[in-house]
C-alpha cells in the first residue's frame, strides 16, 4: 500500500498545484479501501508539509445523513486544514487559492483551548475543551472531475477541503443550546438556503468528539489552538469569481464569502 498511497498522493498534490482534476480514484482501484484512502490522504498532506504549511486543525466532512447515503457511509470523514488554507478577511481568489471547482457550506467552527484525545470523549469533554465557537464558511473542493466522487476519494482528497473563512465574532459554547442554532445564507444577495446544528451528527459538538474519539484510535491528539469545523449546516453550493456568500448564524455572528 506503501507505494500505491505515494503514486496517489503525488497525483493528487500535483493536481491541487496545477489546479486540474483527476479520474476517480476508486475507477481506478476499486479495491482501495477507506483506511488506504486516509493513508493517501496523509501522504498528501505531507507532500504540503514539505512545503512549508503547518497544521493549524481538522474539519469534519460526511456529516449529513444525506450525504451519508449518497457515499454509501454511516459516519462522517475527516482531513486536516493548514494555514495555507486560512483565508483572512472575506476575499477569496479562486486563483490564488488555487480553486478548481469549489462549494460553499456554512459550518460552526470551534476554536480549542485545550487538548482532546480519544477514546472516550464526550460532548461535554468539547464544549470544556473550546476557547469559543465562530460563524464559518468552508470552502469545499475536489481534485476529482466533475466531484464524481465515493468515499474513499473524497478522504484520500483530504475530505475535499479546499479553504476556510472565520467570521469575526466568537461565542461561548456555553451560552447557546448548539443543535437548535440556527444559519440563514445567502447567495448575491438573494435567500439560498437554511440548517441548524442538529443537521451535524445531532450536534456540532458530538461531531467534534467523534472526530476525537476516531482520531485517538490513530494516537492523534486534537491540539490547543486548533480549529474544528465541525460540518455543514446547508447542502453545499456551487460558486464562481463574483459570488459573494454572506451566512447570519443567529445570536452569534455573521461570514462573508466574497470570490474574486
Amino acid at each position: 500500500m506503501t507505494d500505491i498511497a505515494q503514486q496517489y498522493g503525488a497525483e493528487l498534490f500535483a493536481a491541487l498545484r496545477e489546479r486540474r482534476t483527476l479520474t476517480p480514484l476508486i475507477a481506478r482501484n476499486p479495491n482501495l479501501t477507506v483506511d488506504d484512502a486516509y493513508k493517501i490522504s496523509l501522504d498528501f498532506l505531507a507532500r504540503r508539509q514539505a512545503e512549508g504549511e503547518k497544521v493549524v486543525g481538522k474539519k469534519i466532512g460526511v456529516t449529513s445523513k444525506a450525504v451519508q447515503d449518497m457515499l454509501g457511509v454511516h459516519q462522517p470523514d475527516f482531513g486536516f486544514l493548514t494555514d495555507a488554507m486560512f483565508v483572512p478577511g472575506e476575499d477569496i481568489s479562486v486563483e490564488d487559492y488555487g480553486l478548481i471547482q469549489p462549494r460553499a457550506e456554512a459550518e460552526i467552527a470551534f476554536i480549542l483551548k485545550s487538548a482532546l484525545k480519544g477514546p472516550g470523549v464526550t460532548e461535554a469533554d468539547v464544549i470544556a475543551a473550546t476557547e469559543a465557537i465562530a460563524p464559518c464558511f468552508e470552502i469545499v473542493d475536489s481534485r476529482i472531475d466533475d466531484w464524481k466522487i465515493a468515499i474513499v476519494d473524497t478522504v484520500a482528497d483530504n475530505a475535499s477541503c479546499g479553504v476556510y473563512v472565520l467570521g469575526e465574532a466568537r461565542a461561548n459554547p456555553n451560552d447557546h443550546d448548539l443543535p437548535a442554532l440556527k444559519v440563514t445564507v445567502t447567495k448575491n444577495g438573494e435567500p439560498l438556503s437554511e440548517g441548524y446544528g442538529s443537521a451535524v451528527q445531532g450536534s456540532p459538538a458530538a461531531a467534534v468528539a467523534w472526530l476525537a474519539n476516531t482520531l485517538g484510535a490513530y494516537g492523534v491528539t486534537l491540539e490547543a489552538g486548533d480549529v474544528i469545523l465541525s460540518g455543514s449546516l446547508v447542502p453545499l453550493e456551487p460558486a464562481k469569481a463574483g459570488d459573494v456568500f454572506e451566512m447570519d448564524l443567529h445570536g452569534i455572528g455573521r461570514c462573508t464569502a466574497r470570490f474574486v
